[in-house]
């Protein structure tokens, strides 16, 4: 069991709860409020189960050591550089294994919380993140827990939502995008660094040891779209810059990019944007 004396150099704050039921009434903070947070260095014995689930969502940030946590009937591994992003209402239990843990962790309530669940993916069949920027996501946590060490007034709690946004979303992109070394990473960073050539999909899925099928799906799944509109995605972002910040001609910006035909970059060009190389040079910007 959690041991109930704390652990050495914790951190811990908890909204008193007539404060929580004002900002969950208030503008902003009825959307995402963070009413628990905290960090637990080598946790040994940390331990907890909620067979009903919390009336929060719970965010647990691992940067050492390692431990689980069990939803839905299975136990998954949480180690350095993962989080746990857990539903309100989903039963789980989570805990330290025999290395103890260091975790950060809050509790947030809010209206937006399906939607923010929704979009980093998570479910109680896959509750577990690995992070592309553990320090960054620490960095956040850290500025939420010394936020409400200060005090709790409305104002902090409003300031508090803000970094809540951010780091859930970042679990989000964090669980959208691909692990370092990964075949989707590896063939994004195949395109990236060739702006200005032309290879199929069958191609570069064959690059990065994939089917072609499968490559598409993980485009599908990050970008939203296919392997070709990414790349065109990149082309374009390039084409905007140079644009922007050069006196090249149509023609040359169109080449840097991978067009050989100035009329096909133009029609591409303005495809992706609704007005042409030109037009959109012109336009007054910042």
């Amino acid at each position: 069991m959690e041991r109930r004396d704390g652990f050495v150099n914790q951190r811990l704050v908890v909204v008193p709860q007539p404060l929580v039921e004002a900002a969950l009434v208030a503008p902003v903070t009825r959307r995402l409020l963070v009413t628990d947070a905290g960090s637990f260095p080598a946790a040994e014995g940390h331990r907890r189960e909620r067979p009903e689930g919390s009336a929060e969502a719970i965010v647990i940030v691992c940067t050492a050591g390692e431990g689980w946590v069990e939803t839905a009937g299975q136990r998954h591994r949480v180690g350095p550089g993962t989080a746990v992003l857990l539903a309100p209402g989903t039963p789980h239990a989570y805990g330290t294994s025999d290395r103890p843990w260091t975790i950060w962790w809050c509790h947030v309530r809010g209206t937006d919380l399906a939607d923010l669940a929704e979009v980093a993916g998570v479910d109680a069949l896959h509750p577990v993140i690995s992070l592309r920027g553990v320090d960054r996501v620490v960095a956040s946590m850290d500025e939420i827990v010394t936020a409400l060490e200060r005090d709790q007034s409305p104002a902090r709690l409003l300031a508090v939502s803000g970094m809540a946004w951010r780091l859930l979303t970042q679990l989000a992109v964090d669980r959208r995008l691909p692990e370092q070394g990964e075949p989707l990473e590896r063939a994004m960073n195949y395109l990236a660094e060739r702006i200005d050539g032309q290879i199929t999909v069958p191609e570069l899925a064959s690059l990065v040891g994939i089917s072609p099928s499968h490559l598409s799906a993980l485009f599908r799944h990050a970008t939203g779209g296919g392997v070709t509109a990414h790349h065109t995605a990149l082309r374009m972002a390039r084409a905007r810059s140079l644009l922007d910040t050069t006196e090249q001609p149509i023609a040359e910006v169109g080449r840097a990019v991978g067009y050989a035909d100035q009329f096909y970059f133009s029609r591409q060009f303005r495809q992706a944007h609704g007005v042409s190389p030109t037009i959109y040079r012109a336009q007054r910007k910042g």
